[in-house]
Parts: C-alpha cells; structure tokens; sequence
C-alpha cells in the first residue's frame, strides 16, 4: 500500500491516470459520453487519461464501492497502461479508497478531491485561498484516523493499539485532530468577516444600481458573455473553472440606463457540498442580483443535465442566502432569471432549439461571442424592460442638497424640464419605477406629482 499522504495536497499535474466509475440506478451521467465530464476535469487538473473503466451496479461495494473482481481489473489495467492514478467519479469513503490503494498500488482520488485540486491551482486572491482552504480541512478532518492507518504495518494485527504505538500514534493523531479544528475555526471567522462585508456592499450597490448577475455551468460561455456586454477583464478560456474570481463591471445599455453586471464561479454537477459553502461569499453577488442570466450552452449533449444542476445548485444557494437574510433581519428577494441558450447557432438541428425554448418559456437563442450577434438585441431590450420597471411622466422636486440622488435622475432618468427654486430643483422627467423606488428606499426627500 502507498505510503499515505496528505491529502489536502494533492498533485497531479502530468501523471498518467485511468478513470473509473460505477453507476448506479439512481445515477444521473451522459450516456453517451459517461466520463466526458471527469475526463474534462481530470485534464483541467493536468493529468493525462491513458484510460478508463464504467461498471453498472445496483447498489456500491460497501469495502470498494467496485465490485472485486473490477478492482482487479482495474490493477490489471494500471499496470498495462502504466498508470500511477486512478479517479473516481463518486465520493468515496476513506476506507474505500484505502482498500483500492492496497488492491492496485497506485493511488486513488475521488471527485471531489479532484475538484478540491482544480479550485486550489485556480484560486489567486486571498479571499479564494481560505475558501479552498476550509473546503479541504472540511474533507480531510473526518479522513484523519484513515491517514494514520500506516502505523498497523508497524504492529500488524494489533493495529495502532499495538504495544509502544498507542500512546504516540493516538495523540498525534488528537494532536491533527485539534489542529484542523483550530484553523477551520480562523478560516471561518475570517470568511464570516468577508461574506458579511460582501453582503453590505451588494445592498449599498443595489440601492444605487439595477445588479445582474452571470450564473451557469463551467465552462457554458459566463466569462466570453460578460467580456462582450462589458469593458471586460474576465479570463475566458475553454476549460472547466477557468476562473474562480467574481467580477462586476458596469454595463451601458441605452442612454442613461446603466446595470452592474457580475460573472460568478461555474456550477457543476456533484460540486462537494462543503465547497458551494465556502464559496457562498463569492456567489454573493448571484444571490441579491436583481436579475440573473443563466447561460446554458445548448450545443454539448449533457446540456439537459447540466440545466438541471444549475437550478438544483441556485435552490441550494438561495436557500442559504434567504436564512442568512433572515438572521440579519433582511427581507430577502428572489432574483428573476433570463435563460440564455448559448451557442445556439452551433445547433445542427433547429429542432433542438424549439425543444429548448419549449421547455423554458422565455429562453433567448444566444451567441455570447459576437457583441451584436444572435440574441443580444432582445437581452438588451428583456433587461432594460427589467431595470427601468413602469417609465411614467413625473415632476419631481428635490433639495439642492440631495446632490447624489440629483445626479442619479440626471443620469438614470430622462429629464424633460427643470426649474431651481427655493433651493431645490423641480424636474420634470421620464422614469422608470425601479429607480424612483430606490430613491425612495436610499431615503431621498423628494415630492413626486403626475405630470
């Protein structure tokens, strides 16, 4: 068996690697490509697939979630192919994947450490590297007594209660134990600290701006999307999780109507649990956007799937975003979601599009490549209809000394009319509800009459 390692540290850039999957009946997969995703994942983390294995179970093995006679396939072919690394597309137990090691000598990843692995070589910010951080101490601290189950070669059958390791290989591993405990504790607080100074700046944002916000699955065109309506900065690149950074840039849609737009972290399908938390902060911006553009490239054949774990993924989201609202004494609103279906030009078969727009009512056949191509025309049009609300004929008088939201309705707003008296302006304008609500809510002093 391997020596054991740290698990948290895992490096897998060029290593030969054979893939390996058993799915069951509840398991949701490609079947045309069962291991398109994991193969993607795999070369995003740098390794190279040499190989691969599927095996259809109704229910896992509970000592190597393979069947026995698999896992010795699966050794057989290691050693033909000379792969030093196998990945499974499930989470696997400790025990499992100790059992897997001793059978094939190589060593084994589940997914999600293969994700874990991906997200540590993409964080770059501070605020990235602790949540990568607390997402690994997270799935490492319940494997801790298995990465000490070496010291049972040193004693044999006595394991580590043998004579002379007891003492010294329990309270090191207490030792670890307290350790992990003690830095998930600073990783948490310092998140806490981000994710709820995160929250103060979208609300402070969101009295002054109309938000959008960029969600789907990795690698679904969110970054190409947001360079093209914007002045850009997102690293767009085809592969999976190609950014880990939320951007928000602003973007000019007409005359005097501005949105604050946001490209967001990539879903996809089995994300680790302990990861979509610690990545809550940096969805924040997904969260209490006014609107959302979900981008759904339709052209890859999982795009069915993929749909339904974005939605699965945002319940999940939301459902945390609405209690932490709660706790805070927030009133939480829901964001209002446009479905993108990118790459629709790519589509062989009009066919398929129809499907698509049948299934999504509203879901608008996209290009994100081309500034004016296929769909931007009616984003422009369903987002400018979201951000401006009911545009009525107001005369509207404010102080001279509401300066910021003077400004707001001179560059947000059309004004027709104005008149200083009595230091105040009397303005009559064309605005939509949503801004003259905002002013509202920011506290301005204003008379508002009908034209």
């Amino acid at each position: 068996m391997p020596t054991p390692r740290e698990r948290t540290d895992i490096q897998i850039t060029q290593e030969r690697a054979i893939l390996a999957a058993v799915y069951l009946p509840s398991s949701r997969f490609d079947e045309r490509d069962p291991l398109g995703e994991l193969r993607a994942l795999a070369q995003t983390a740098g390794a190279t697939v040499v190989g691969e294995m599927v095996q259809h179970k109704p229910k896992p093995d509970a000592g190597t979630f393979m069947g026995s006679g698999k896992v010795e396939e699966l050794k057989a072919t290691c050693d033909e192919l000379d792969a030093g690394l196998v990945i499974f597309d499930h989470d696997l137990s400790p025990r499992q994947i100790a059992n897997i090691e001793e059978i094939i000598g190589r060593k084994v990843l589940d997914r999600s450490e293969l994700i874990l692995d991906i997200f540590a070589g993409r964080a770059t910010t501070y605020e990235a590297k602790l949540q990568v951080e607390l997402a690994q101490l997270q799935y490492t601290y319940p494997r801790l007594r298995a990465m000490w189950d070496h010291l049972e070669r040193i004693v044999g059958v006595g394991g580590i209660g043998g004579i002379g390791t007891r003492g010294p290989g329990e309270t090191q591993l207490e030792t670890d134990r307290r350790l992990a405990q003690t830095r998930e504790l600073q990783l948490r607080r310092e998140l806490d600290a981000i994710q709820a100074r995160r929250r103060r700046e979208v609300r402070a944002r969101n009295l002054d701006h109309f938000t959008v916000g960029i969600v789907g699955y990795t690698n679904a065109g969110k970054s190409t999307l947001f360079n093209t309506l914007t002045a850009g900065g997102a690293f767009a690149n085809d592969q999976l999780f190609a950014t880990l950074v939320t951007r928000t840039r602003e973007w000019q849609l007409d005359r005097g109507v501005r949105v604050m737009l946001s490209d967001t972290v990539g879903f996809v399908r089995d994300l680790p649990h302990n990861l979509v938390a610690s990545f809550r902060a940096t969805l924040e911006e997904a969260t209490h956007a006014d609107l959302l553009l979900i981008v759904l490239d339709v052209s890859d054949p999982s795009a069915e799937l993929q749909y339904e774990t974005v939605q699965a993924t945002l319940e999940d989201i939301f459902k945390e975003a609405r209690a932490a609202d709660e706790r805070e004494g927030h009133a939480w609103r829901e964001p209002k979601r446009v479905v993108l279906l990118n790459k629709a030009d790519a589509l062989r078969d009009n066919r398929e599009l129809l499907i698509w727009q049948q299934r999504v009512p509203g879901a608008i056949p996209f290009c994100a490549k081309e500034a004016r191509g296929l769909g931007h025309a009616e984003l422009v049009a369903r987002v400018l209809a979201q951000a401006r609300g009911e545009v009525r004929d107001l005369w509207l008088t404010v102080p001279l000394a509401e300066a910021k939201a003077i400004h707001s309705i001179e560059h947000r707003a059309e004004v027709l009319e104005r008149d200083y008296t009595n230091g105040s302006v009397r303005m009559r304008v064309r605005i939509g509800s949503n801004l003259l609500d905002r002013l509202r809510a920011g506290g301005t002093t204003m008379q508002v009459e009908s034209a």
